[in-house]
């Protein structure tokens, strides 16, 4: 069997950082009051100039030069964005411009905080079917253009950054004992639009709009999917929570991950938590938060990481992986 092994992490975080203080300056809130409901202590703002495309480029190059690749080297760009620079072309191909080959393919994929995740499916559906041999997945985010700096209840929570993926195709015998990613799951419910989506839209009011989110709703059926999720891929894999070295999850929310968790009854020292440290950057926070226990040692090659992530769709889903 040919997995996608994951041979290079990288991030990119904006230079420009806002504490809740700063916040408290802007919209009614406070440091206390931000932490008590999200976890989050800061997070970081693109630069005037500054594009997604540019956060993305900056945190493949990153991923490379950890695999030990060239920008031409891959056969595969996904980029996972709510926030592109363009309605067209995609982001996936400016970063291919700027870093791969020529007629290396390249397009983005839409799924709001669970883009990396579908997009991790995808390319590694490519891998499995000998259409790519080193694909790159990255997930990246502005999300300060489409906030409210008025709405205290959402403006709080989001931030901007980008995290990149290397992947590539190597042989397994088709067990968990392989190295790579050995299963991904995707679910979706339209239903749910108006609990967390953008006001805007090409077709409808030609503008871009800004975030809008019930947050008590989103809460209670994050923790839900979430949780099934985990135990969807655990299942499939013939796999207890008890095997997990590492859940990387989407960094929404201080309260959700510990829930989560709980729900699972996962050790919480084995939960990845950056939320504080850079808020929810959409898809991509989960290669944020892979990138950050990559460079600091937590996670080691041989371990077992469960990715989970639900995003406005709502869509959700989930990524079993060993290192």
């Amino acid at each position: 069997m040919i997995r996608s092994v994951i041979r290079g992490v990288g991030a990119y975080l904006p230079q420009k950082i806002m504490t809740n203080a700063d916040l408290a300056k802007i919209v009614d809130t406070s440091d206390e009051w931000i932490v008590e409901r999200s976890g989050i202590r800061q997070r970081h703002i693109a630069a005037e100039g500054e594009y997604t495309s540019d956060l993305a480029i900056a945190a493949a190059k990153k991923a490379l030069a950890m695999a030990g690749r060239e920008g031409t080297d891959i056969d595969l760009f996904v980029v996972a964005t709510s926030t592109p620079d363009d309605t067209f072309p995609s982001t996936a191909s400016k970063v291919q411009g700027a870093i791969g080959k020529p007629g290396a393919p390249s397009f983005d994929v839409q799924a709001v905080c669970s883009g990396f995740i579908y997009g991790l499916a995808v390319a590694d559906n490519f891998v499995r079917a000998g259409q790519s041999k080193c694909a790159m997945v990255i997930g990246a985010e502005i999300f300060s253009r489409i906030l409210d700096w008025k709405d205290r209840t959402t403006c709080v929570l989001f931030g901007d950054g980008a995290g990149a993926v290397v992947l590539t195709a190597e042989e397994g015998k088709g067990d968990t004992s392989d190295r790579g990613i050995l299963s991904t799951h995707l679910h979706s419910d339209g239903r749910h639009h108006d609990m967390l989506y953008v006001d805007g839209g090409v077709s409808t009011t030609q503008t871009t709009g800004l975030l809008r989110m019930k947050g008590k709703e989103v809460f209670r059926h994050a923790v839900v999917n979430l949780a099934d999720a985990v135990r969807e891929a655990l299942a499939a894999n013939n796999m207890t929570i008890d095997d997990v070295d590492w859940l990387v999850p989407h960094q929404a929310n201080r309260r959700i991950l510990d829930s989560t968790a709980h729900k699972l009854g996962l050790d919480p020292a084995k939960v990845v938590i950056t939320v504080d440290q850079h808020a929810n950057t959409s898809a991509a926070s989960i290669p944020l938060a892979l990138n950050a226990a990559v460079q600091d040692g937590r996670i080691k090659p041989g371990q077992i990481l469960l990715l989970e992530a639900m995003g406005g769709g709502f869509t959700w889903g989930s990524a079993l992986v060993r290192m």
